[in-house]
């Protein structure tokens, strides 16, 4: 089994990942029919309002994120997970049969947003931590990688198919189609070995979502992570409005619309292959990648005809993917376990979160200046992000030049960290007192390809 793959070697990941492949190729065909039915069936090609949709559907994770990370993290993930995607189904049941008797109104989409994003806040920090339930440490960067190759792999075939679905046989149907594909994650989530689980981190304290905000706020490097995708996916990453508008604006239908968001993902599915070759997540990737998104965001508006625009979609898709699987995996790879649930809740009602405020504003201005003046400001959000990732690394004392080679340069690296909660001190009686620290850099030599594991606990004292 080859390095890419190596997270394959466990039974539970393999069930898990296959549920997803099927599981999320419904998802992306249901997100293109809601994206098409708000767009031309409910409204006069109205942006704004698919703006809003966007927005109802992806502010609960921001919303609810003090209640989400907390469930994460103090019960069984895999019974949440059971729970999450039973309602998911249930509610792509309900738009179905409202669409298919023709008694579907925006505001009742509305209101099936809202559900959506209220059940996904619940959803994701859950789904995100239980990788860390299935994969040894060592391997978490590369099963987040490898999700985000199963996500991209569906959004390859999901918006295409949807697109063709909704053309041939009507948008109602598709929603059902969404429908039965979730039993396949269902019966993967049943299928799972739970005596193989790895056990999980016990946090004695009751801070709740405090303690998480309190431990983020001591990183300053996961800080400059959340600040970056905060600006990235507010303002760049409403690929609905733009993909949708900018296929109208080259008299293309709900398949060439489909078609753009496959394309999208041809390049984010080999962003997230390469993402599961590396040993480790690092900012430096993040950083780079949000300096190529601005870039071939701006790029992407000056394309004057549908095919030649499409070919530019191939590279936003792999910076994205670079972008938001790189962050995922350090926030997952350098959190202390007993956290992990409400760091990731912070990180998901950050990734999500940030639509409500950006979606809405893209709908805006796509419809007052057209489609391509919204995608420029995106780019632009990308541009800004990569400035205060690069800003940090330089002010952080991380960048270094390098030992060896005279004209290059070396970035110290941030190990995988373990706070020890203060109720556990006891375990430590007669150590020398550690100083409290957030983050252990290290110098990372040419060549060092492997991760080293922590030398000892960091304790944080009271």
């Amino acid at each position: 089994m080859t390095a890419m793959f190596r997270s394959f070697r466990v039974f539970n990941y393999r069930t898990w990942f296959l549920g997803a492949v099927i599981s999320n190729i419904g998802t992306w065909m249901q997100s293109t029919a809601q994206d098409w039915v708000v767009l031309t069936e409910l409204t006069d090609n109205d942006a704004t309002a698919m703006g809003i949709t966007m927005a109802l559907q992806f502010g609960p994770p921001l919303l609810l994120v003090s209640l989400t990370g907390w469930v994460a993290d103090r019960f069984d993930r895999r019974k949440i997970l059971l729970t999450t995607q039973t309602v998911l189904m249930l509610l792509a049941i309900a738009i179905s049969v409202l669409l298919l008797t023709g008694v579907m109104t925006l505001p009742l989409m509305f209101l099936f947003a809202l559900a959506f994003g209220t059940t996904n806040a619940f959803d994701a920090p859950a789904r995100q931590a239980f990788v860390s339930d299935m994969v040894r440490l060592e391997d978490a960067s590369n099963a987040v990688a490898l999700n985000s190759a199963s996500f991209n792999m569906a959004r390859l075939i999901g918006p295409a198919v949807g697109g063709i679905l909704i053309v041939a046989i009507g948008s109602g149907w598709v929603f059902a189609a969404n429908a039965v594909t979730f039993l396949a994650m269902l019966v993967a989530l049943l299928a799972i070995r739970t005596r193989e689980l790895l056990p999980r981190a016990k946090n004695r304290r009751s801070g709740g979502l405090a303690e998480g905000f309190h431990y983020v706020r001591r990183r300053p490097d996961l800080l400059v992570v959340f600040a970056m995708v905060l600006l990235i996916g507010a303002f760049g990453m409403n690929f609905p409005i733009f993909a949708s508008t900018m296929a109208l604006e080259f008299d293309q239908g709900a398949d060439g619309y489909g078609l753009l968001s496959s394309v999208l993902a041809i390049g984010s599915l080999t962003g997230a292959l390469l993402a599961a070759r590396r040993d480790r997540a690092r900012v430096r990737v993040l950083v780079i990648g949000a300096c190529a998104f601005g870039v071939v965001s701006l790029i992407s508006i000056l394309m004057p005809v549908y095919w030649t625009y499409a070919v530019t979609l191939v590279f936003v898709g792999f910076s994205t993917v670079t972008i938001l699987t790189t962050a995922n995996g350090y926030v997952q790879t350098t959190t202390d376990p007993a956290l992990r649930g409400r760091v990731l809740a912070l990180y998901m009602a950050v990734v999500m979160g940030s639509t409500p405020i950006g979606a809405p504003i893209a709908g805006w201005v796509a419809n007052t200046f057209g489609p391509r003046a919204a995608i420029a400001v995106g780019g632009v959000a990308g541009l800004v992000a990569f400035g205060i990732g690069i800003t940090w690394m330089i002010s952080s004392g991380r960048l270094h030049r390098h030992e060896e080679k005279r004209f290059m340069l070396s970035l110290d690296e941030t190990r995988p960290l373990r706070v020890i909660d203060p109720v556990d001190e006891d375990a430590f009686a007669g150590a020398p007192s550690v100083a409290p620290a957030v983050t252990t850099p290290i110098r990372i030599d040419h060549g060092d390809a492997e991760p080293r594991p922590p030398e000892g606990p960091i304790v944080r004292n009271p």
